[in-house]
């Protein structure tokens, strides 16, 4: 099995076991929906827990899991990180990818000369996401995640055109 990381434990919430989750996803409704499935990396390995309840609190996820109604019996888990098994992962729209996607992509400019690897994608509060692209030097670099400077996405090429623009590198 395949697994999709799609958040974090940062803490309980309230003694009722609720977990405090900070989201690396867009479905987070669909994601805790009661009886679905996710797994919490743990050092055992992936441990399967159904959603008993979810809601929103100050931008965080809040969840909890059947059979751990109880802050003493989730507390171990903070600092866990929340997966979902990659045959549960939502379709896309034409032209929207799944972070994990973006993340190993080859960046070449309008030119077609490689600039450098997607390493990362950075969630900002509110605005676009950012890809942290590191050059072959080392040094790495954020190009907003938005058409005017990514151009192509080709997941077949294992590609991304970006148009760069003045200071940008």
């Amino acid at each position: 099995m395949d697994y999709i990381c799609i958040g974090t434990v940062i803490n309980t919430h309230g003694i009722k076991g609720e977990l405090k989750i900070r989201s690396c996803s867009d479905f987070d409704a669909e994601r805790y929906c009661e009886g679905n499935t996710v797994y919490l990396k743990t050092k055992e390995g992936y441990l399967p827990f159904t959603a008993a309840s979810f809601r929103v609190h100050k931008g965080y996820s809040l969840v909890s899991f059947k059979g751990y109604e109880d802050i003493n019996l989730i507390e171990k888990y903070k600092g866990c990180n929340v997966y979902i098994d990659s045959n549960d992962q939502q379709p896309l729209p034409e032209g929207e990818y799944y972070m994990a996607q973006m993340i190993g992509l080859k960046v070449l400019d309008q030119s077609g000369t490689e600039i450098g690897t997607v390493i990362d994608v950075e969630q900002t509060n509110g605005a676009q996401n950012n890809l942290r692209i590191q050059k072959k030097d080392g040094t790495s670099f954020l190009i907003p995640n938005v058409p005017v400077f990514v151009k192509k996405v080709d997941l077949k090429e294992k590609t991304i055109t970006v148009m760069l623009i003045e200071g940008m590198l």
